[in-house]
């Protein structure tokens, strides 16, 4: 969680072993595969494109505002069946012969959109790139230790295009070799994988195709009720940022100034039905406990604790109160998975080497005819090891990327200069197979924690002659290389289960990559032209710009003029992150599922309540849904979500019109208390 999440429903490989899918094993093994060029088609990757603007937008709206962003790999999943299967449906009524839409181009569509909005995320456009601009830099203050007015690079399309290109592939070459270890030998789940090959196996199926269809019209339907709710809540929203039902307060004027009120988002209502329940009520807890309890009692110490005149972004008053403890909540919990998933790495790669047992740990479990799945892992295994990529190809386009990657980041960044990056690429495989491997195991991808360690080290090592630039800039080098591996071995599972030839997965990733190279920048350019990006009173608040240009600040000054217990504050809220998750691995599965958890906590200490009240609503629905029915909750709780949020998603590119044609919502509805006489 935290500034990525993954699907956290934690999914073992005997499922795929379902007794529908069983019942149908028998079409399964004996339906044809098409070869690896046959499985990407035209169709397919202008499919993909579509739908890559569309999650790129709502990933960067999620990440400058809130910066959690669930996984939309169902909706990315569904949408994509759902257009080449009405493509094909209105080629076939006019008399065009059309391909069979099989479960492979599936899969392809469904790589090359999770490759391409990927990006949008693990480039950093609402974390490391904008924490370099100037309405940041002016944001923590000239006069702030170590915030040098040198160390400013505004976002410009070309150089964004231009760095995308020369560090998003590596990642891809880094680890193919290894995809034999890490899917066949290892045997690792990569829980999100395998839950999206269930669903593009289940879409191929005369039962699945019927489930499909429903999941396709709730989407529709709830896609369309978003857009034109977004629509109607434009026109009261007036000018600045005042206005409208984003301000509306709900439970009464005294809980709206501490950021409690419901905002009627749909994203955010769509967020709190797509991510587990463990999640939305730590966002809320993390709320009430900042929001409620802590703010507050700070604010009554005003004048004591630092100056009563401050300005409501200066960092010696509550702001950095705010700031700096979501930071050592963040890092905390970051410290604690990195060491973890490290020891799971060992000990597990230490079973494997001693022959004491297979990884990950996961039992084959015999279910119906024995020969029926021997028959289908060697075919799956036949498929997956067929068209095979050269490890000499693997190594020459990592080596020869990063050659150009290692001259020309220092023109974007000269800070950062040639050896620190070469220093950064010659680790990056080791981190991303650790990266991979602990998603293979958890489900859980660290690529924001590497990046902030690399920030750290970098940021430390060039100085105060440009070590904050360096600093972000190397942990978006890293961000990208260790997420896009990991993406990649999720994917090639995704392909090994739905028998997709690993060579047309890791061709597709290719071409999603290039979208998102192109895609991800100028969809970030669209919010950065049509809204105020980083204003701490707007809606597009980039949390994270401030947050990553302070860790790089800290990694050069140390910490310096914080106000008063500040620092001892920090330290508490450190140590209770650690303690937190420790207590949630050695308490009982039956227990610990109901222990918060430290980095969805953090998100609502800087940013604000709302977003928590609008994501706790949407849990309450999902749970009160789950006890009502809950096998239609389970089939529509994602399409519903999806929905929901690809609909205000949408609404992002008019809205973003508007705004650049200076054209401004006609009423501002405005809510005060009423008059005293």
């Amino acid at each position: 969680m935290g500034t990525e999440t993954t699907s956290m429903d934690h999914i073992t490989e005997p499922l795929i072993q379902d007794p529908q899918i069983h019942n149908e094993k028998t079409e399964f093994l004996s339906e044809p595969v098409p070869e690896w060029k046959e499985q990407i088609t035209i169709r397919g990757l202008v499919v993909s494109a579509v739908l890559g603007c569309l999650f790129c937008i709502i990933t960067h709206k999620l990440n400058l505002t809130v910066g959690i962003i669930p996984s939309l790999n169902v909706a990315a999943g569904l949408l994509g069946f759902f257009f080449v299967k009405t493509w094909t449906g209105l080629l076939t009524k006019i008399g065009f012969f059309t391909k069979p839409f099989t479960r492979q181009e599936n899969t392809v569509i469904q790589t090359c959109v999770v490759a391409c909005y990927g990006l949008a995320f693990s480039g950093g456009f609402g974390s490391s790139l904008i924490a370099m601009d100037q309405k940041t830099y002016e944001l923590i203050g000239p006069d702030y230790p170590g915030n040098r007015a040198e160390d400013v690079i505004n976002p410009g399309l070309g150089w964004m295009i231009g760095f995308m290109f020369v560090v998003s592939f590596l990642g891809l070459f880094s680890l193919v070799p290894l995809r034999k270890v890490m899917v066949l030998d290892y045997k690792l789940t990569y829980p999100s994988g395998t839950a999206t090959a269930m669903l593009i196996n289940s879409f191929h199926t005369k039962t699945g195709a019927e489930l499909a269809g429903n999941q396709v019209r709730q989407l529709g339907k709830y896609l369309s009720i978003s857009f034109f709710w977004s629509c109607f809540k434009w026109f009261f929203s007036g000018i600045g940022d005042s206005c409208g039902f984003d301000n509306f307060p709900s439970f009464g004027l005294t809980l709206f100034k501490n950021t409690f009120y419901f905002d009627f988002s749909p994203t955010y209502v769509g967020c709190g039905l797509i991510c587990p329940h463990i999640v939305n009520c730590s966002v809320f807890l993390g709320a009430i406990i900042s929001w409620g309890f802590l703010w507050p009692f700070v604010s009554k110490h005003a004048g004591d604790w630092y100056p009563a005149d401050l300005g409501n972004n200066d960092f010696k008053g509550l702001y950095g109160y705010k700031v700096f403890i979501s930071i050592a909540i963040i890092l905390g919990d970051g410290i604690y998975n990195l060491v973890k998933i490290i020891v799971i790495t060992i000990r597990e790669m230490w079973r494997t080497s001693s022959k004491q047992n297979s990884l990950p740990v996961v039992t084959e479990v015999p279910v119906g005819d024995s020969s029926e799945l021997q028959l289908e892992e060697k075919k799956r295994n036949e498929i997956f090891l067929k068209d095979g990529i050269p490890t000499w190809f693997a190594a020459s386009g990592y080596v020869g990327l990063a050659a150009i990657s290692i001259v020309t980041i220092p023109f974007i960044f000269p800070p950062l200069k040639w050896y620190l990056v070469l220093c950064s690429y010659i680790l990056a495989p080791a981190l991303a197979f650790c990266n991979s491997y602990g998603t293979g195991l958890t489900d859980w991808s660290l690529a924001s924690t590497y990046g902030k360690i690399g920030l750290f080290i970098i940021a430390a090592a060039v100085g105060t002659n440009g070590g904050v630039i360096a600093g972000v800039a190397s942990c978006a080098v890293m961000m990208s290389i260790v997420s896009t591996a990991a993406d990649l071995m999720q994917d090639f599972k995704t392909g090994y289960l739905t028998l997709s030839s690993a060579k047309s997965m890791f061709v597709s990733q290719l071409i999603g990559t290039a979208m998102g190279c192109i895609i991800a920048p100028l969809t970030f350019w669209m919010f950065w032209t049509a809204f105020d990006i980083g204003s701490p009173d707007g809606p597009y608040k980039a949390p994270y710009a401030v947050i990553f240009r302070e860790m790089a600040i800290l990694g050069v000054e140390g910490f310096s003029e914080l106000p008063k217990y500040c620092m001892e504050m920090c330290g508490g809220f450190f140590a209770g992150a650690l303690a937190i998750n420790l207590i949630r691995d050695v308490t009982p599965q039956k227990y610990s599922q109901y222990i918060p958890i430290p980095m969805a906590m953090a998100v609502p200490f800087y940013i604000g309540a709302y977003f928590a009240v609008d994501m706790f609503i949407g849990t309450v629905i999902l749970f009160v849904w789950e006890q009502v029915n809950r096998k239609d909750s389970e089939d529509y709780a994602g399409a519903v979500a999806s929905g929901l949020i690809c609909g205000d998603g949408i609404w992002t590119i008019p809205s973003a019109i508007l705004s650049i044609l200076r054209i401004n919502p006609p009423i501002c509805m405005y809510f005060g208390p009423s008059s005293s006489s």
